[in-house]
């Protein structure tokens, strides 16, 4: 009886083990809990070994040494696997060219409000060159006043800037979402759709802000809800929409995910990550590098700050700005530099 108990608890034990290492395979990236779960690619490695260490220490009990191996051999299995995940998707590169006469460069920072001062996020945009900031959880006052001191600094900017539950007065910053994009790019406006909401995400708004002079990319500032249990059926939703604004050919998406490129199985279009772009981050060896929560070792985060691509463009090079963790944000800003491929 013993030895059938263990049997299936290994049994099971694989299950699991295979579940979280490729959940798309199984379809479930996107079901509570495994979506929290697998958020946290690093940490669970962290399990799996020490999972392998405490089977290893019971295989000394000669009764149950049987099991215990293997077990071990499951979760030495699920180290190597996942661990391959992780550096298939970059373990961390600074890999920033210097910027070229056509690339352009752009900024995601969930700031958390006001928690990050407006001159700390300009003079981050300023070091980095970027063209255009995605930033969740700004109002557009602070989004403001980051373009004055851009400004200031020798780097103007376009401020655009959508609002949910406009009605209420001194509502959480989580109910707005600001981009700064550079006059070099030309004339940008906030589709009417992005801001009444009716076609959005669901319950913090993203902003589809498109060339008026119809020269440059469709830029997309993303704020997706977060999984938790309650908005599990909005999150989802969500991600769908922000895979179809990734139709056309010419399409830059950034900002705050709430999802790793893992939770977006099935929602890309011949071989893309999400509609019909791919992740900078992962092009350029950063893919496994947490940008939430900065108050965790980077390869134990989540990387759920991204920017999109579509075929007009091609990633040279990104960094996750690790030396901002003591911002105020517990985010970490993502800046990649896109080369057009015409």
């Amino acid at each position: 009886m013993l030895r059938l108990f263990g049997i299936l608890a290994t049994v099971l034990f694989a299950i699991a083990a295979a579940v979280l290492t490729w959940p798309p395979f199984f379809r479930l990236e996107r079901t509570y809990p495994i979506a929290q779960i697998i958020s946290f690619r690093g940490l669970v490695v962290v399990g799996f070994a020490a999972a392998v260490l405490v089977a290893l220490l019971l295989a000394t009990w000669r009764p149950v040494r049987g099991f215990a191996l293997s077990i071990a051999l499951v979760a030495g299995l699920a180290v190597i696997a996942n661990g391959s995940v992780l550096v298939s998707r970059g373990l961390g590169a600074d890999t920033l060219p210097s910027a070229t006469a056509t690339s352009v460069r752009v900024m995601t920072w969930n700031t958390a409000g006001e928690a990050t001062p407006a001159a700390a996020v300009a003079q981050t945009a300023v070091t980095m060159d970027a063209d255009i900031i995605a930033l969740p959880e700004t109002a557009a006052s602070v989004g403001e006043n980051v373009a004055v001191a851009m400004r200031d600094l020798g780097r103007p900017m376009w401020v655009h800037h959508v609002q949910y539950n406009t009605e209420i007065q001194n509502g959480p910053q989580a109910w707005e979402t600001t981009i700064l994009i550079s006059p070099d790019l030309g004339d940008y406006s906030v589709i009417e759709s992005s801001r009444d909401g009716s076609s959005n995400t669901n319950v913090v708004p993203s902003a589809v802000a498109m060339p008026v002079d119809g020269d440059g990319p469709i830029v997309v500032a993303v704020h997706a809800v977060a999984p938790r249990p309650a908005y599990m059926g909005s999150w989802r939703d969500d991600l769908r929409w922000l895979a179809d604004q990734c139709a056309d050919s010419n399409v830059i998406m950034a900002g705050d995910f709430n999802a790793t490129v893992d939770h977006m199985g099935g929602l890309g279009v011949d071989g893309a990550t999400l509609g019909r772009c791919d992740d900078a981050a992962v092009a350029t060896g950063n893919g496994a590098v947490g940008t939430w929560s900065s108050a965790l070792p980077a390869l134990a985060g989540a990387p759920i700050d991204h920017v999109l691509y579509s075929s007009h463009w091609e990633p040279t090079g990104s960094v996750v700005l690790r030396s901002m963790d003591g911002s105020g944000s517990d985010h970490r800003p993502l800046i990649v530099q896109l080369e057009p491929t015409g």
